[in-house]
């Protein structure tokens, strides 16, 4: 862990731009196979400074790009779902920017909090995160229980197929392909098939990220 957050307080941020058409693509949820709780991550640089303050389901603000609707399912270990937890996630823009932080202090895009409901799911509607340089696309959750005490940071992968779709579909996307892959990946190296989740739409239809986090 300490040597994760040390590399990540490295990473710079880069860009890139825009979209339009194309299919569907998944990745199967394996969370469920890794054991007793999902991998705890860094939270930094940038997480959200005040979360409590966006208690928001749709977090684009004016943020644009590839619809995203984001389904996170809080288990215990012992498999039973968690109602009533609180999920924070927040995550880059299409350019590879957080808000909050550098130029962009004044903004909150992209930065939300929802309660599970009874399922043990919250849910959000964003956009499609884009890559910087030195990591691959990602999403950061901080999960607390109904009181506020934390019980997990971790962080959602992205599937590679999906992300080549988004990313070099007209011209949505300046960069191209993203230039770190999961696998080498200083997060989701030792990782990856306890953070992957299922991705499946289109460019015009948006994509539904559906996942599973077990809390210890």
């Amino acid at each position: 862990m300490q040597r994760k957050e040390f590399l990540k307080q490295g990473f710079k941020l880069l860009g890139f731009a825009t979209v339009a058409p194309l299919v569907t693509s998944c990745n199967k949820d394996t969370s469920s196979s890794c054991g007793t709780a999902t991998p705890s991550e860094t939270a930094g640089p940038y997480p959200t400074k005040n979360p409590a303050s966006y208690v928001i389901k749709d977090i684009r603000s004016d943020r644009t790009g590839v619809q995203l609707t984001v389904k996170i399912t809080i288990k215990k270990a012992s498999g039973s779902v968690l109602s009533g937890a609180l999920v924070d996630i927040w995550h880059c823009d299409k350019d590879g920017n957080y808000s909050e932080y550098g130029s962009l202090t004044s903004v909150h895009f992209l930065r939300g909090r929802q309660a599970t409901n009874t399922e043990g799911v919250a849910e959000f509607l964003t956009i499609f995160p884009g890559w910087y340089s030195g990591r691959a696309p990602h999403i950061h959750v901080h999960i607390y229980d109904a009181s506020g005490n934390s019980l997990l940071v971790t962080q959602i992968a992205f599937p590679t197929d999906v992300c080549d779709t988004v990313y070099t579909t007209s011209s949505y996307y300046t960069k191209g392909k993203q230039d770190t892959s999961n696998a080498s990946d200083n997060i989701f190296s030792d990782s990856l098939d306890c953070e992957m989740p299922t991705v499946a739409g289109s460019i015009s239809g948006g994509y539904t990220l559906t996942h599973t986090i077990t809390v210890s």
